[in-house]
């Protein structure tokens, strides 16, 4: 059985989920808020979904399907959301995919929780492309990847169906030879 691992940035822990996690996932994820921003999170959010999602992410890594982690504060360890990478091994690629609790929005969590999966993608999974897609109407999500180097691919007219209403779906990339060059740049700069 493959290992999640456990990542590390300046002020985050982006680390396997427990079950322990389950009542704080089901508080930040069930906020209305929070679900509208995702075509996968219900709303509302019952017992027992954040407990059966968690017990399935041991087996999606040994499928080779998905790295599922948990975003984490560092100073106190507290539970402010969660980051994946959902993997199509067969084509060397992944789609990330991220929510951030409400009470911690708008401070950059996101953006640094992405970075450090996309530096794991290209650097330890050997990935060649990382892409997202977003519902067009969540502006935040494409600002945090556009600071991770991602460029705008394109929009899939009413591609996903979300609370019985049809969402533009917009597409962000990033490909290997892309992240190391801003590695480089970012050298150069410091």
């Amino acid at each position: 059985m493959a290992m999640l691992p456990t990542l590390r940035t300046e002020r985050l822990v982006l680390r396997p989920f427990e079950l322990t996690d389950a009542l704080e996932v089901q508080r930040l994820a069930g906020d209305r808020q929070v679900a509208a921003t995702t075509v996968n999170i219900p709303h509302p959010y019952k017992d027992g979904i954040a407990e059966a999602w968690i017990e399935r992410h041991a087996e999606a890594l040994d499928k080779g399907e998905a790295v599922h982690l948990a975003i984490c504060l560092r100073d106190d360890g507290r539970l402010v959301g969660a980051i994946a990478l959902f993997l199509r091994l067969e084509h060397n690629r992944a789609e990330i995919g991220y929510w951030v609790g409400k009470p911690y929005w708008g401070n950059g969590y996101c953006t640094e929780a992405a970075g450090e999966i996309i530096r794991y993608g290209f650097e330890e999974l050997e990935l060649s492309r990382i892409f997202a897609e977003y519902m067009a109407g969540n502006v935040a999500s494409g600002r945090v990847l556009e600071k991770i180097g991602m460029k705008y691919e394109g929009r899939m007219r009413q591609h996903m169906i979300k609370w019985d209403l049809p969402q533009d779906m917009i597409v962000y990339g990033i490909l290997k030879e892309d992240f190391a060059e801003m590695q480089r740049a970012a050298e150069q700069r410091h």
